[in-house]
């Protein structure tokens, strides 16, 4: 990954875009640097104590120390590290209307004390366990009488569009904003959505207005521009209150369940052989002590808490199936849980990409534990997918120095379903051959058999 060197340590690649400041790192500490074009309104919403009031509730990242640069040329900000860094390709239908929702609500809560937010980027929306936090203490501006939101179009395509996409088309936004990065554009959207979709006030205002607004209706007209009309607050507020209204209504439009919707009520486990697994999970967890914990395949949550319980400090998982974590997510906030469900699909994790391939981090760069669960989870590749048992396995090892892996034999009756229509082309996946390869990687510390048809549970620690 290319990396830039800034007076006091390593730029983040992906901070070139704002022209108040950058952050980098030194060590294991994140800075912010506030350049001169910044240093007013970090300035005042210093003074006016609007920083310390959104940290103390838990709303924005907090500054641990403030200190001028090496070269004197900038402020720089000695920030809290978070856990986790998630995009929003990442986040679940329930994450994403949990951070739109954040975001509307902290530039409402701006306006009442005379501040305002310079864009409406959902990437500086990130999650702490399942609650949102803002990370960016630079788009906190002073609010100017009768100014425009300015950030509309880029809440639009962020936030609101791919909320759209699953709330009315019943289409999951997650490979679509990852392709483009910056969100689901205003024109997309509105080429795709029914006509009577755009008869409502809300999509017509905030969509298709917009889109034309953007591409203009005739070469003679004259472009609309924020900087040459005035907006009274009343009617900036009201428009963020709508906004926020209309979103808090939107649900999912897939009424049906998917197939794993409901895999942690209805599997193949008896209530002995789910209490074994349970038991081998807290006992690694207890032996290994991983403070963080990556669980693929999460499903609702139920071996996150499971590792939460057992002495994990914080837990985030990974599964391709929508409905299930936005179940993962629901029981994360009402159980309390430091747990955060995302969206992977593991035949592709997320790369690096974005401009010159180091704007936004990939799976392998940001995900980054003490502790690997991977329960019924080898099957989905190895027999699904064709991925080589071998590949499967050192990539699982690249993860997490220690974890637990739980290998599904031909035996199973959900790898034979997998098997009923096709060839079976897998002639070397046996317990044996898993566990001779997990053997040349690791160190295998406990087996244990938790099912009647084979399904086998190992904890390894990560050979040097």
């Amino acid at each position: 990954m290319l990396e830039a060197t800034s007076v006091d340590g390593v730029r983040v690649a992906g901070s070139f875009r704002d022209p108040a400041g950058y952050v980098f790192r030194r060590g294991d500490s994140f800075f912010r640097a506030v350049t001169e074009y910044g240093a007013a309104g970090y300035t005042a919403a210093k003074a006016a104590g609007i920083l310390k009031w959104l940290s103390d509730d838990g709303r924005l990242v907090r500054v641990l120390q403030e200190q001028p640069s090496s070269d004197g040329s900038s402020i720089v900000l000695e920030v809290e590290r978070l856990p986790w860094i998630t995009h929003p390709y990442e986040w679940s239908f329930r994450l994403l209307k949990t951070a739109a929702i954040f975001h509307l609500d902290l530039h409402l809560a701006l306006l009442d004390k005379g501040f305002t937010l310079s864009d409406a980027t959902a990437y500086n929306v990130q999650f702490v366990g399942p609650n949102p936090i803002f990370i960016d203490h630079l788009s906190i501006q002073p609010y100017r009488d009768g100014e425009f939101w300015t950030g509309h179009r880029q809440f639009c395509e962020q936030f609101l569009n791919p909320l759209l996409l699953r709330a009315y088309l019943d289409v999951p936004h997650n490979a679509w904003y990852r392709g483009s990065m910056e969100g689901i554009a205003v024109s997309d959207l509105a080429k795709i959505l029914p006509f009577y979709k755009k008869l409502s006030w809300n999509v017509l205002t905030n969509i298709v207005l917009q889109d034309k607004f953007q591409s203009g209706t005739s070469s003679n007209e004259k472009k609309f521009s924020v900087k040459e009309r005035k907006l009274p607050k009343q009617a900036f507020t009201g428009m963020l209150r709508q906004m926020r209204a209309w979103i808090s209504r939107l649900q999912p439009a897939d009424k049906k369940k998917t197939v794993w919707a409901d895999y942690s009520l209805v599997n193949t486990y008896n209530d002995a052989e789910r209490e074994a697994k349970h038991d081998f999970v807290g006992g690694y967890v207890r032996s290994a002590r991983p403070k963080t914990v990556i669980d693929l395949g999460c499903n609702t949550g139920e071996y996150s808490e499971r590792a939460l319980a057992s002495g994990a400090t914080s837990v985030v998982g990974f599964d391709f199936d929508v409905q299930a974590l936005d179940r993962a997510y629901d029981n994360a906030i009402s159980r309390k849980l430091n747990m955060l469900p995302l969206f992977l699909d593991a035949r592709n994790p997320s790369p690096n990409q974005g401009w010159m391939g180091t704007e936004r981090l990939g799976f392998g760069e940001r995900i980054i534990a003490d502790g690997l669960l991977a329960l019924a989870f080898e099957h989905h590749l190895a027999i699904a997918h064709n991925v080589p048992l071998d590949q499967l396995v050192r990539w699982l090892l690249l993860i997490a120095p220690t974890g637990v892996i739980e290998f599904v034999p031909k035996s199973d009756p959900t790898v034979q379903r997998m098997l009923a229509l096709r060839d079976d082309i897998f002639p070397n996946y046996d317990v044996h051959e898993f566990e001779r390869i997990l053997a040349a990687h690791a160190v295998i510390e406990r087996r244990q058999v938790v099912s009647e048809s084979g399904r086998t549970l190992f904890q390894f620690r990560r050979g040097n």
